[in-house]
């Protein structure tokens, strides 16, 4: 009997010990898959806010509630299922939908600088007046989440491509807690965002100099944020679109492109210093947006111009 239960406790040490080992692998290859979604992460946190622009304050933490639980709906009950099919069945048509998602996001950067720049506005605006404001709502909550459908498909594509390796529960179990956290996160930080100018209008009605002055400060902070998110958003589009074609373009044998923007970076580094590593990042993550600016105008001209698609 004591040999039993000696042998019983070394099989649940034993299985402890794998089940610890087999969270920290999901928990570390989650962190990995998270930072190489960080910039479509970024590109989706400077995107929403625009999606309750000239809607009631009231409304705006229910509408970006209700888009919380699309992106959710997206990625758990939609794109996580599809993810693991394809990995099991079809692993090398992951580059090509990473490569997709790449192209689309250097189309969406460079349509925004292109507008920027008087080439004209293409889709909806939120210019003209609105006339019945529930059925606006519901159309930009559909829009938003159709928008991050894409992204968050983006998303995934990167975390899978950082898990191809695993089993199959452990890409399953990075893929819902990279979605999870992701979401969380983003809305979260979003929430935040929206109602910036509210705490800020609160504080500035207290009878304390100090409420009043943090109050001030964050009303006039909330343009300048807007505008800056909205500008890291597009560098975002375009660094990490332009990147994944660039992986991708390798993945697929065509190594040139990827290895003269390595080569830069490497020169960058070398030459830098102390502050080499930042500036060689930097290098490549300029000539990955170059990558995307180049390649998001064409599809630009293609759609707008050759097409005619979406344009006013």
């Amino acid at each position: 009997m004591p040999g039993g239960l000696v042998a019983l406790l070394d099989d649940v040490s034993v299985i402890a010990r794998a089940a610890a080992a087999s969270i920290d692998d999901v928990s570390v290859a989650a962190g990995r898959a998270g930072s190489k979604a960080a910039g479509v992460v970024i590109d989706d946190a400077a995107v929403t806010p625009s999606y309750v622009t000239g809607l009631s304050p009231a409304r705006e933490l229910p509408i970006i509630w209700k888009i919380t639980r699309g992106s959710l709906k997206n990625k758990l009950l939609i794109l996580l299922p599809g993810a693991l099919l394809l990995s099991e069945f079809l692993p090398s048509a992951i580059v090509f939908v990473l490569m997709l998602g790449g192209a689309y996001l250097s189309y969406e950067g460079a349509e925004k600088i292109l507008e920027k720049l008087g080439g004209g506005k293409h889709g909806e605006t939120l210019e003209d007046p609105i006339e019945d404001p529930a059925a606006f709502e519901k159309q930009r909550t559909s829009s938003a989440i159709r928008t991050d459908l894409i992204l968050s498909a983006e998303i995934m594509a990167i975390t899978l491509n950082e898990v191809a390796a695993e089993t199959l529960l452990t890409r399953a179990a990075v893929l819902a807690i990279v979605g999870v956290a992701i979401t969380f996160v983003v809305y979260g930080a979003v929430g935040l965002i929206v109602k910036m100018d509210d705490v800020g209008l609160h504080l500035a009605k207290k009878s304390s100099a100090a409420a009043k002055a943090v109050g001030r400060f964050l009303l006039r902070a909330m343009p300048w944020l807007l505008k800056a998110l909205s500008i890291i958003g597009t560098i975002a589009m375009l660094w990490v679109g332009g990147g994944i074609i660039l992986h991708g373009l390798a993945d697929l044998g065509l190594h040139n492109p990827a290895d003269a923007a390595h080569g830069l970076q490497h020169a960058v580094e070398q030459v830098s210093g102390g502050v080499g590593g930042v500036l060689g990042w930097a290098t490549y993550a300029a000539i990955s947006a170059l990558v995307g600016l180049v390649l998001g105008a064409i599809i630009v001209f293609v759609l707008h111009k050759v097409l005619k698609l979406g344009a006013h």
